[in-house]
């Protein structure tokens, strides 16, 4: 049985929210520089090379490409034969957040009650922790900083298994047609299909790291993907909301086995700050 320092995990969380928080994937960097080049409208192009040298400023000078730093998601793969020692898994997230919100300069945002009171737990804890057990002794951490204005534009519904490819391909582009420019455009846009009612939206969200211009390994799934895509451009909200030829810059779609009465589906929208970061303990 390998062990791993609980230490180990929070300096691990702690450099990789940091990192992501600073600088955009290079994935991210080379579609934003596709869009611009692919743009028709001039405004909308002035937005990409805007939100282009935002990214380069804000990765040399190294401080956040954008004021919402994020809930702080992140997700865990925990090698079967491998111990955390010396504390808490969950304990040890949250600390390695804990410090780089307030080591990074990093906002914090996070309030511990939501209904009533909403008041600020003052480090941007807790983190959204998804953990895995996986074969090996191996951890692998991926972080996503996922900020509110794409995050509140997102959605899911319980279709019937008669809705079929069509009910999907409406149901997403509708969410991204009433979103608009609430989401900062240009998005990238996680769909989630299968599993459950929480499991629908895990997906989605996982959906969002994969590189944007990656296709499902399914071929029928990747021309829905290109489908999408197509679609959601031909809406022609654009970049910020200025009209354009360029509102996605990837659809991506993760599956899972469901209910033979359900199908389920999620959409979780993400700005162009598409942020994402991992390492391997």
């Amino acid at each position: 049985m390998r062990q791993v320092p609980a230490e180990q995990v929070t300096e691990t969380v702690e450099r990789l929210f940091i990192e992501a928080n600073y600088h955009l994937p290079p994935d991210m960097v080379s579609v934003l520089e596709k869009g611009e080049r692919e743009e028709q409208n001039p405004v909308a192009k002035s937005v990409f090379r805007t939100i282009l040298d935002n990214r380069r400023v804000a990765s040399e000078g190294k401080f956040p490409l954008c004021q919402d730093c994020g809930m702080a998601v992140v997700f865990l793969d925990m090698g079967q034969e491998t111990a955390v020692t010396g504390g808490n898994l969950e304990n040890a997230v949250n600390e390695g957040v804990r410090r780089a919100y307030d080591k990074g300069y990093l906002r914090k945002s996070i309030v511990e009650e939501p209904l009533f009171e909403r008041k600020n737990t003052g480090d941007n804890t807790p983190a959204i922790l998804h953990v895995r057990v996986v074969p090996g002794e191996r951890v692998a951490i991926t972080v996503a900083p996922k900020g509110a204005g794409s995050e509140n534009m997102s959605a899911l519904a319980m279709l019937s298994p008669a809705a079929g490819p069509e009910g999907v391909e409406r149901f997403v582009i509708e969410t991204v047609r009433k979103a608009g420019p609430n989401p900062c455009p240009p998005i990238v846009v996680g769909v989630g299909v299968g599993s459950d009612f929480e499991g629908v939206a895990e997906l989605a969200k996982r959906a969002l790291l994969r590189p944007a211009e990656s296709s499902s390994s399914h071929p029928r799934y990747a021309a829905l993907e290109a489908e999408l895509l197509r679609k959601i451009n031909d809406l022609g909200i654009g970049a910020a909301g200025y009209g354009g030829t360029v509102t996605a810059l990837g659809v991506n779609i993760e599956w899972a086995p469901t209910h033979i009465a359900c199908m389920p589906v999620a959409v979780n929208l993400c700005c162009h700050a598409n942020r994402h970061c991992s390492a391997e303990i």
